[in-house]
C-alpha cells in the first residue's frame, strides 16, 4: 500500500469516497481534512475498496477517519493498522479517530475497543435564523442591539481581508486565554490558528463561504463554513470582537439566514470543554452526534 502527501488535486478522490455513506460528523469534509496540514503529515491512500486518511506528528500516526468504504472490512482495517504500527514505536497510539455512530457494532464485533471523544451539535437552521421563544431571548435581544446601535456592513470575503482576519484572530484568542485559563482551551485555539492560515490561503480552493461584518474600516467579525451533505452546512470558525456588543449574534443570525437550501448547521464539537459546551447548547440543538476512538 502506498501513501500519498495530500494534496489539493487529490480533492475530487477524496470526495468521491466521502460520498459513499452519509456522515453528520463535520470532519467528513475535504476542507476539514485539509486545513490541518500546518499541524500533521497529512497522508492518504487506498486499499482495495478503502480509503484511508492518516495524520501524523511527532507523536505518531493516526487515522483521522473511519476508512472511507461503502461497508467496513476487517482486512481493510487490519492493512490499516500495519501501516500506523510501522510508524508508531507505541502502538496504542495506532486507533481511529472520529468512528461514527452507526458503525460501533462492526467494531465492537470485531474486538476493537470504542470510547466516546466529543459530540457536534446540530440545529435546526430555521430555530437559529428566527429566534423564537424565550430559549433565544438574550440572542434575539443581542442581535438587536447591534442593528440598532452600529453602523455596519455585512459583506462576502474576500483574499483581501486575509490578514484583517488573522489580526482579530489574535485578538480574540488573546481575549479567550485570559477567560479561560485551561491549558488545553489554549491549546485549542492556537492550533485552531494554524487552521485558519490554512484555510485562508486556500480560500478559493477548498469551497468554503466565508462572511466578514466591517463597523467604520475594520473587519470586527467573520464566519466560514462549508456544505457538509444537501441538508447540512457546517460552520467551521465565528469569531468577533465582543466588545461590540450583538455582533457575535447578528453574523450567525445572517449567515444562518443565507442557508436557504439547508435544513441543519452543524456549529462543530465543544472539545470536551465545558466553556465550548455552554455556548454550543445555548442554541438548543435538535441532535448532539458523538463521534469515537477506536483502538485495539
Amino acid at each position: 500500500m502506498i501513501l500519498k502527501q495530500l494534496n489539493l488535486k487529490d480533492k475530487k478522490t477524496i470526495e468521491q469516497f466521502l460520498r459513499l455513506n452519509n456522515h453528520e460528523l463535520a470532519v467528513y469534509s475535504f476542507a476539514n481534512i485539509y486545513i490541518w496540514r500546518g499541524l500533521f503529515k497529512i497522508s492518504w491512500a487506498v486499499y482495495k475498496s478503502s480509503l484511508f486518511v492518516f495524520f501524523q506528528d511527532k507523536c505518531g500516526m493516526f487515522l483521522y477517519l473511519s476508512p472511507l468504504a461503502k461497508e467496513l472490512s476487517l482486512d481493510a482495517l487490519s492493512k490499516a493498522f500495519e501501516a500506523m504500527d510501522s510508524v508508531n514505536k507505541n502502538k496504542d497510539i495506532s486507533r481511529i479517530e472520529n468512528a461514527q455512530g452507526y458503525e460501533l457494532d462492526f467494531y465492537r464485533s470485531q474486538g476493537y475497543s470504542v470510547k466516546e471523544k466529543s459530540k457536534d451539535y446540530i440545529c435546526l437552521r430555521e430555530d437559529l435564523v428566527n429566534l423564537k421563544g424565550e430559549a433565544f431571548r438574550h440572542k434575539r435581544s443581542s442581535y438587536n442591539y447591534f442593528v440598532k446601535n452600529f453602523s455596519y456592513e455585512y459583506l462576502p470575503y474576500c483574499d483581501d481581508y486575509a490578514n484583517a482576519c488573522l489580526k482579530l484572530y489574535n485578538l480574540w484568542a488573546a481575549e479567550r486565554k485570559l477567560s479561560y485559563q485551561e491549558d488545553l482551551y489554549h491549546w485549542c485555539l492556537d492550533d485552531s490558528k494554524v487552521a485558519l492560515k490554512v484555510l485562508l490561503e486556500e480560500y478559493k480552493n477548498l469551497w468554503v463561504e466565508g462572511r466578514v461584518v466591517k463597523v467604520g474600516r475594520g473587519i470586527k467579525a467573520f464566519s466560514f463554513g462549508y456544505k457538509l451533505d444537501n441538508d447540512t452546512f457546517c460552520i467551521l470558525y465565528e469569531i468577533a470582537d465582543l466588545k461590540f456588543k450583538g455582533i457575535a449574534q447578528f453574523i450567525f443570525r445572517q449567515f444562518c439566514m443565507e442557508l436557504e437550501d439547508f435544513k441543519y448547521i452543524n456549529i462543530m464539537d465543544d472539545s470536551g470543554l465545558e466553556n465550548l459546551k455552554k455556548v454550543k447548547l445555548s442554541y438548543r440543538p435538535v441532535k448532539a452526534e458523538p463521534a469515537y476512538i477506536v483502538k485495539r
